[in-house]
């Protein structure tokens, strides 16, 4: 299977969109690639093999994962807020747009992963974390602090961010302003998930857990979303507002 060769994602990316794009501005198999910033800076935005909705999106450059310096480097991309705005392809397959606290987006430590190319995770939420999220949002503020409650079996930390889009770097975020992430990326998971009331109006919650051998936590964050099965779309109109 595809998921057995840890470079898989790598070669999709390296060896049939980024040249498929250049040679043909045809980014197939990729839905999306973008060369914009150049290769260095570059994405692509690709289905993935599960569920009906998911899509990934991956660096242009070689990008191993959440524990890769070149995410913390002056001028990285904000690859998380390229993902938010690839969200539209996960919608197009929902059938219309969702409600921005259904949409989630998710990087695996470098534990959990299948693959070596780094790849954020976008679809929709698990119904049950939904829930989570909604009851305890008045725990979630502007600096981290534990999330009340379990989500899919292991503990979280949390952290609202305000704004329509996502204007900080998750990645960035993580290692300047939580104590030890820094020192060791490659064991954080990071999600984040789209919020209606953050101060008043739209904004998202970051949440990030840490991979612990002693209690079997790999820090898989995917586990939070749900590849089987989205919520309903909005009702065309002004409603559907972003």
């Amino acid at each position: 299977p595809v998921r057995a060769d840890p470079d898989a994602l790598w070669r999709i990316v390296s060896e049939q969109c980024v040249p498929d794009q250049l040679q043909n501005r045809d980014p197939a198999p990729c839905a999306v690639v973008d060369l914009d910033g150049g290769q260095d800076h570059g994405y692509v935005i690709f289905k993935d093999i599960t569920g009906a909705r998911q899509y990934l999106l991956m660096p242009t450059a070689r990008i191993t994962g959440i524990e890769s310096p070149a995410l913390l480097a002056p001028g990285a991309t904000n690859y998380f807020a390229a993902a938010w705005d690839g969200r539209s392809f996960t919608e197009a397959r929902a059938g219309g747009t969702l409600p921005r606290d259904w949409v989630s987006l998710a990087v695996n430590s470098a534990v959990s992963r299948s693959q070596n190319q780094l790849h954020i995770h976008i679809d929709c939420l698990r119904a049950d974390v939904h829930e989570a999220l909604r009851r305890y949002a008045v725990a979630v503020g502007e600096s981290w602090a534990p999330f009340p409650v379990p989500l899919a079996g292991h503990t979280y930390t949390a952290i609202a961010v305000p704004g329509e889009e996502l204007t900080v770097n998750p990645f960035v975020l993580l290692a300047d302003t939580m104590a030890a992430a820094r020192a060791d990326m490659g064991i954080n998971t990071v999600v984040v998930v789209g919020a209606t009331d953050i101060r008043g109006g739209p904004g998202f919650i970051v949440l990030a857990d840490r991979a612990d051998g002693e209690t079997g936590d790999f820090a898989g964050g995917e586990a939070l979303q749900d590849h089987e099965a989205c919520p309903a779309p909005l009702p065309p109109g002004p409603a559907t507002a972003k």
